[in-house]
């Protein structure tokens, strides 16, 4: 063939519909120009040698909050994205959609945040606009053309003022009616956090009489938001969405019972896609990290826990997500009551799959694949350009070390959260090179700063 870009000489390939497959891989303007056979003649002006190294679709993280500083509402500077992007590139992370949160109307907003994160970005991204207002229920038309963000997330549990901290309005299940009706007249999808905040008000209240000074740490804060307020949230958004002709995308589902909500409305006929995040299938409970895991919906218990895996490891669960959270740990002071909730994760999503599904669990890796490339690239419309390693589509791939054991370390961190959940965790399984379109981005594990400013905003379509 004549000369490409970039060749992948020596690895293994994991191909959709074959699996792990011996083949060098040929790029051309971004693109997968050619699988070919190994060592075959092949000219390029960049060759990585990836003999021993597994080479997989760089992950979609669906479920990412990018912000500034403490505040993740959206990014303010570009190197805002750079920081966050360093640690996808780690994780294997080659595009990510971050949820945009503000109480104005999005149209005069996304210009600015998509420019600024072009700016700063390594890896590809796109937004789910949080729709918490009329006037941003009413632009619903234009996020999902104009502007090709057709995923809408709504907090379910903005009501009686839970959603002054983070500056939204309340809303009610009519407004969610209204919102799946929106989503669905444009061809778009609703993701909605799940919690029927009437009930968490009678749980917590609980809670604190029970343990008021928050002693009880990640079980207090269970007990406070148990998993019937998930399950019920779920159930509850999924029949108004079937009523409304939507599909839902269930986020950060953390509990057996959610879980099992999600289920029997799929069952009952509602177009369901079920996500968890990597912190509830490794922690619960009983972590000793204290309020550092205190995340929302809270870490559960050692059954929630297997009962996720077991979703993971038989297709029930769609898609992993980081629901990273890039405040630093000064946010967790003042004990489990006063911590600011949520965690990084962008850093660890394929290594966390590798060591504890793939190594501990004997998770496919054709599974992993599906679970943060090809099944996020066709919920959330990329997968005419990602998701999987074929002729034609973007250049986007992992390289891992199925057999690298490594301890990760406060210093590994690129996050500006400076923090892991998974400090002192030994890990086997590593990201060792890392493309976006055919540019490298993390070479033999350390982010490359030429490439700042590479990743694009994407234009999503949702598929039928």
């Amino acid at each position: 063939m004549s000369a490409c870009d970039l060749l992948i000489r020596g690895g293994e390939a994991i191909l959709p519909g074959v699996g792990r497959t011996r083949c060098d891989i040929a790029v051309r303007d971004g693109r997968i120009a050619a699988l070919l056979e190994p060592g075959g003649p092949a000219e390029a002006e960049t060759v990585i040698d990836a003999t021993g190294l597994v080479v997989m679709p760089g992950a979609i993280d669906a479920h990412i909050h990018l912000g500034h500083g403490k505040d993740i509402a959206r990014p303010r500077v570009p190197e805002d994205a750079a920081r966050e992007s360093a640690a996808a590139a780690r994780g294997g992370v080659t595009t990510f959609i971050a949820y945009l949160m503000a109480s104005d109307p999005f149209e005069g907003i996304l210009p600015e945040v998509i420019a600024v994160t072009e700016a700063g970005s390594r890896v590809d991204f796109g937004f789910h606009p949080i729709i918490s207002t009329e006037a941003q229920l009413a632009g619903v038309p234009a996020y999902a053309g104009a502007f090709g963000a057709p995923t809408f997330k709504i907090f379910m549990n903005n009501r009686g003022g839970e959603g002054a901290r983070l500056g939204l309005p309340d809303i009610d299940d009519g407004f969610l009616l209204r919102l799946c009706e929106a989503a669905a007249a444009q061809g778009g999808m609703v993701c909605p956090h799940p919690e029927t905040i009437e009930l968490a008000w009678v749980t917590r209240a609980r809670a604190m009489a029970a343990d008021p000074d928050g002693r009880g740490g990640l079980a207090t804060w269970n007990a406070s938001r148990p998993p019937f307020v998930e399950a019920d949230a779920v159930q509850r958004a999924a029949f108004v969405a079937k009523t409304a002709g939507c599909p839902l995308y269930v986020v950060h589902t953390s509990s057996a019972e959610a879980l099992e909500a999600g289920l029997r409305q799929r069952g009952a006929g509602a177009t369901v896609h079920l996500e968890t995040c990597p912190h509830y299938l490794t922690h619960d409970i009983g972590w000793e990290g204290g309020d550092r895991g205190k995340i929302n919906p809270p870490l559960r218990e050692a059954r929630d826990r297997e009962a996720l895996w077991d979703a993971v490891m038989s297709g029930a669960i769609d898609t992993v997500a980081t629901d990273h959270v890039h405040r630093d740990a000064s946010s967790k002071a003042g004990g489990i009551w006063a911590a600011s909730p949520g965690c990084p994760g962008l850093e660890t999503l394929l290594p966390v799959l590798l060591s504890e599904g793939h190594h501990r669990r004997g998770l496919p890796l054709e599974r992993i694949v599906d679970l943060v490339a090809a099944n996020p690239a066709r919920l959330m419309g990329l997968a005419h350009r990602k998701g999987a390693i074929a002729v034609g589509l973007d250049a986007d791939l992992a390289l891992v070390d199925l057999h690298r054991t490594w301890t990760l370390t406060a210093a590994d961190v690129a996050s500006s959260a400076g923090y892991s959940i998974y400090e002192g965790w030994d890990f086997t399984g590593s990201v060792v090179h890392a493309t976006v379109r055919g540019a490298v981005v993390l070479r033999d594990g350390a982010v490359t700063d030429d490439a700042i400013g590479h990743g694009r905003y994407l234009h999503r379509r949702l598929a039928g």
